[in-house]
């Protein structure tokens, strides 16, 4: 009895060539070697005109480059990666005014220009809502800069101390969206509510700012050092912005460590 011979898959040749490789790698496409394989091969399934083969192919490589320099921007402007729109967990026991939200994700609020209060208690997402409309403003080429109160406050003194704080300030006066977190979370001093006060005369219906909190904009008064600073301060910033309140449940406990892994990133 003859033992019946095996018989091997004839392999496959590669449908990139070696000398498109190259060309592609000289004219800084390599990223395209990623997805044109698959794209040869669907076009000669479907017998495919060059044109018709060749616009998908450049589409992947203008959608790659798009995230990769959206990506860029976004860390350069302080925000968190994983804090987007897409990641948001809508099945969390939190509430807000959905129809206000649709349109602070439309951007509409950037032409007046007019800001955005996010308020409400500790851990219902107030931080990952504000991240999300920075990262959403990044993509449309929005000039964005993020950053925690209490941060922006502590650079603004270095900047004192080198004489850079004219400049400094000129910077944050000129973005288009700042995104300012945790707002009045401690008391500001004599220094930062001046600070603060000068940055958003100077912002005032000329740029959109953002801020997120756990207090009410009637309690801010009392934790600036100035109150009538604090008073136009305030002012300025009700009068030109949406007030988006959050309320429920912590969002960030449902982004506890379960089983030995981590889901999701902190909100506040």
């Amino acid at each position: 009895m003859t033992t019946p011979k095996k018989t091997t898959a004839p392999v496959l040749a590669d449908p990139v060539s070696t000398d498109l490789k190259t060309l592609l790698r000289a004219l800084k496409l390599g990223k395209l070697l990623d997805t044109l394989p698959e794209r040869l091969t669907l076009a000669r399934q479907q017998q495919l005109p060059h044109a018709d083969f060749l616009e998908p192919v450049l589409a992947d490589e203008v959608t790659r480059r798009d995230t990769s320099s959206a990506a860029l921007r976004a860390r350069a402007a302080g925000l968190e990666a994983g804090m987007r729109l897409d990641t948001w967990d809508s099945s969390a026991a939190v509430r807000f005014d959905q129809q206000l939200w649709n349109e602070l994700t439309s951007l509409r609020f950037l032409d007046g220009p007019h800001g955005a209060l996010v308020l409400g208690p500790v851990g219902v997402g107030k931080t990952h809502l504000a991240t999300a409309l920075g990262h959403i403003a990044v993509r449309r080429r929005v000039g964005v800069h993020m950053a925690r109160a209490d941060k922006l406050f502590k650079r603004l003194k270095a900047a004192r101390l080198d004489n850079t704080v004219e400049a400094e300030m000129r910077r944050l006066t000129h973005i288009q969206l700042l995104i300012v977190d945790d707002f009045c979370l401690q008391p500001l001093d004599a220094t930062e509510t001046a600070d603060f006060h000068g940055l958003i005369v100077e912002r005032h219906r000329k740029a959109a700012t953002v801020l997120t909190s756990n207090r009410e904009p009637n309690e801010w008064l009392a934790l600036m050092a100035d109150p009538l600073l604090a008073q136009s301060t305030v002012d300025r910033l009700v009068s030109t912005s949406h007030e988006l309140v959050v309320e429920g449940d912590s969002y960030r406990r449902r982004q506890r460590p379960t089983h030995g892994h981590r889901e999701g990133q902190p909100t506040t």
